[in-house]
């Protein structure tokens, strides 16, 4: 769940900028291509991170949380969104198909077991990959936890952020008729999918607006208008994942299998002020999972760059890497 954080203020507890020693594209073997990028060192310990969205992208400052001498920091880019292709695309695109896409990345790169450290959607991602191969995740970092309910659907979708932020829910809900608000996925969905690339456009730049404009503490309930081909990318993706539950079983799911991570490791940091994902589901999962260290981070929303998110999420994983030297 986003990409355009406000990267400047949160950029002195990062490491320095770093390139990738590593770029390639996968092929899934049904119509996808998946950009992958390895950072730091090539014989350090493995982490993957997985991006929020879905459809936000990895992006250059997400390498920059990792110790670049102890880590092999491997980012990669979700079906439909960043460089993998087709872009936009929705075919073959379920939380399954991403699970399957780690497996492969993790077989592709000859790694037995990593680290995973994911923010937002890339928490639930995480989540769900870490219950489908518990024995090839080590250690669980999470921020801005979402655990793909309806509850939380109905938190920002439904208008219950919209009661802390009414201007830029008003933004977000009068290109909706008035009959159809009763379910704003829904109806963003039948524009988003119209087939018409204008309309697409500019349902989907509304889309990305309404939660960008509520990532950080320090919002003023606006979002600068980034480009088109990316918010109909991030919101077509976004949509589709929300409107079918995730492609989840059952709501609550995540929660109701925490037992298979039960022997995992967690650490989870948590913005107290996140309006997109409040705080309570964090809160949740680490009632339920006795191995987790939650965070909450006083002052902080949802951002990944959110000063003290930031600040935190380095500080674990250096305490990880020096625990593991």
């Amino acid at each position: 769940m986003d990409k355009y954080p406000d990267q400047k203020r949160a950029v002195q507890y990062l490491y320095p900028p770093i390139d990738p020693y590593d770029q390639q594209m996968l092929e899934t073997g049904d119509g996808h291509t998946i950009y992958v990028e390895q950072c730091g060192n090539p014989t350090g310990t493995p982490v993957i991170v997985m991006h929020g969205g879905p459809g936000g992208g990895c992006s250059p400052a997400m390498r920059r949380y990792f110790d670049p001498e102890f880590y092999r920091i491997i980012l990669f880019d979700q079906r439909g969104c960043g460089r993998s292709r087709p872009h936009a695309s929705v075919v073959n695109n379920t939380t399954w198909h991403l699970v399957d896409d780690a497996e492969l990345i993790r077989q592709t790169l000859d790694i037995d077991s990593w680290l995973v450290f994911g923010g937002s959607w890339g928490a639930t991602l995480s989540l769900i990959y870490a219950q489908a191969h518990p024995d090839r995740v080590r250690h669980l970092i999470l921020r801005g936890v979402f655990l793909m309910t309806q509850a939380e659907l109905d938190w920002f979708y439904g208008g219950g952020a919209g009661k802390f932020w009414p201007e830029a829910w008003a933004r977000f809900s009068a290109l909706i008729p008035g009959d159809e608000r009763d379910d704003m996925i829904g109806a963003y969905n039948r524009r988003l999918f119209s087939g018409d690339l204008p309309l697409e456009t500019r349902y989907g730049r509304a889309w990305s607006a309404w939660e960008n404009s509520l990532a950080s503490i320090h919002s003023n309930g606006m979002s600068g208008e980034g480009p088109g081909d990316y918010a109909r990318a991030f919101a077509r993706l976004e949509n589709h994942y929300f409107i079918n539950k995730g492609f989840l079983d059952r709501d609550g799911q995540i929660l109701a299998q925490v037992d298979r991570i039960a022997h995992i490791p967690g650490v989870i940091v948590q913005g107290r002020y996140d309006m997109i994902c409040p705080p309570t589901s964090a809160w949740n999962l680490a009632e339920a999972w006795p191995v987790a260290d939650l965070k909450l981070i006083r002052n902080a929303g949802h951002a990944l760059s959110e000063p003290g998110i930031s600040a935190e999420l380095v500080r674990v994983m250096d305490r990880i890497a020096e625990a593991l030297t």
